[in-house]
């Protein structure tokens, strides 16, 4: 049994004792139970749980002793995102206005995970139909950043983030549609990765299926490469889906970036905001890169304004899901949803295939980009993670100015971003810098994240049991 709670280890040192027989799979399902137990009462990560999960364990574990482990990831604990099927359990999107009824098919991340051995715990909490950052939802309430839970975990994935951060398990499977797996990564201080579009396959497709895609967040480099090598599968159901790459993601992850031409990016198009800590996490991580080997400048892509083109994507997605909802329920709905579908709704056809012509346009910008550069340096979120607060004013404003200015361009141009953390700020809270490569090179930005891993590693959040 090793010294470190069991539920804290990553994946990697997981598999490792499962092989060499100084833990279980059952024994670390308990270990990540009693977090479970202790701290979600007030994290509040979890819209349901599985109650197949110790029966999957225990199986595992048959087969651990049995020298016949069925995958990479066998016993492994994970947490899948309640926008995503599980067959036996419901996907309610954080939604009053969706039913409990289970779903009859699993969408392919969780055939992936599940094909691959790893005990799903649960679904966790997102924000409704995944339109926001703040991690509340009208059907669960309020879920609250492990690092000080007056704070928010960020969203849209915000169960995924709290439950990384609290130590439920190395393995959470978070979606992206314009920063919904970065934003909460770096409030939360994990790993965050957006792979690139069609890297790994969805089905069905959601309101944002054209920008968005599932992602790992995970509280180490590596744990993201392996939770990527089972989640990147093909899958028939997906017509944008990627062939399999006969590959394991963490190959290379360890070479480093000397030789690497980096592009410190400050411009999206639009002055996007940025605190003077998170001025000096990027300053940080740009020496680190360039005391390991690579080039990096300052550089401007010359992208338009990307707010222009991803405010009418985001927004005509709303539109689109608000009409599929009865009148009646629409008083069920998170007000913003309502504010931003009123403003989109009456969009022409004209006017969006001229956005998504833009969104193109941005994309062979940046394709022209990479050309030069291998990598791009950029910031991650305006601050720290934001106070949890109440309904979202203006929400087209909070979104450039509070949430995703620095993450929704990498949707647009559907390359792979990553988020890794970069150190505490003065209050004690995660801050993170993003990476991103050229479409389909998914290698460089895990491979350059580790090289800020092992610059900088975050200590565990100083958290408290509800009781305390």
């Amino acid at each position: 049994m090793p010294d470190t709670d069991p539920a804290l280890l990553s994946a990697e040192a997981m598999v490792t004792h499962f092989a060499r027989r100084t833990l279980s799979p059952v024994e670390v399902l308990k270990a990540v139970m009693e977090r479970v137990a202790r701290f979600n009462p007030w994290v509040n990560a979890f819209a349901c749980m599985n109650p197949q999960a110790l029966r999957a364990a225990g199986e595992s574990e048959a087969r651990w002793m049995a020298g016949r482990p069925i995958g990479p990831l066998d016993g492994v604990p994970a947490t899948v995102k309640d926008l995503l099927n599980m067959a036996g359990l419901p996907t309610r999107r954080g939604s009053r206005t969706t039913e409990a009824t289970p779903a009859t098919e699993h969408a392919p991340v969780v055939l992936g995970l599940k094909s691959a051995g790893t005990v799903i715990i649960g679904k966790t909490t997102t924000t409704e139909f995944g339109w926001k950052s703040p991690g509340d939802c009208p059907l669960h309430g309020i879920t609250r950043n492990p690092w000080d839970r007056e704070r928010t975990p960020g969203g849209s994935s915000s169960g995924a983030g709290a439950a990384g951060a609290a130590g439920f398990g190395p393995l959470h499977v978070g979606t992206d549609a314009g920063g919904s797996v970065r934003i909460p990564a770096a409030w939360c201080g994990l790993v965050g990765l957006k792979p690139s579009f069609g890297r790994v396959p969805q089905w069905p497709l959601g309101a944002f299926a054209n920008v968005a895609c599932a992602g790992p967040m995970t509280r180490g480099v590596r744990d993201a490469a392996l939770m990527l090598n089972v989640m990147a599968r093909f899958d028939a159901r997906d017509p944008f889906c990627l062939p399999d790459e006969k590959r394991d993601w963490r190959d290379g992850i360890e070479d480093g970036v000397r030789g690497l031409r980096v592009a410190l990016v400050r411009r999206w198009g639009f002055d996007a905001p940025l605190d003077a800590e998170g001025e000096a996490a990027l300053a940080l991580a740009a020496r680190v890169l360039a005391d390991a080997g690579a080039a990096v400048e300052e550089a401007d892509p010359g992208l338009p304004d990307t707010r222009a083109i991803f405010g009418r994507v985001w927004g005509v997605a709303l539109a689109k899901v608000v009409a599929g909802i009865p009148p009646e329920q629409h008083g069920l709905l998170d007000a913003g949803i309502l504010e931003v579908a009123a403003r989109e709704a009456g969009m022409s056809a004209v006017d969006f295939l001229a956005a998504d012509a833009l969104r193109i346009e941005a994309a062979h910008a940046m394709a022209r980009f990479h050309q030069r550069y291998d990598l791009v340096l950029t910031a991650a979120t305006p601050t720290a993670a934001l106070p949890i607060g109440g309904p979202v004013i203006d929400a087209a404003q909070a979104l450039w100015r509070d949430w995703a200015p620095w993450t929704f361009a990498f949707n647009l141009t559907r390359q792979p971003a990553i988020t890794v953390p970069i150190g505490l700020d003065e209050a004690g809270l995660p801050r993170a810098v993003q990476l991103a490569a050229a479409l389909y090179r998914d290698d460089l930005v895990l491979k350059a994240a580790r090289v800020l891993e092992h610059a900088v590693t975050l200590p565990p959040p100083p958290m408290v049991s509800a009781k305390e």
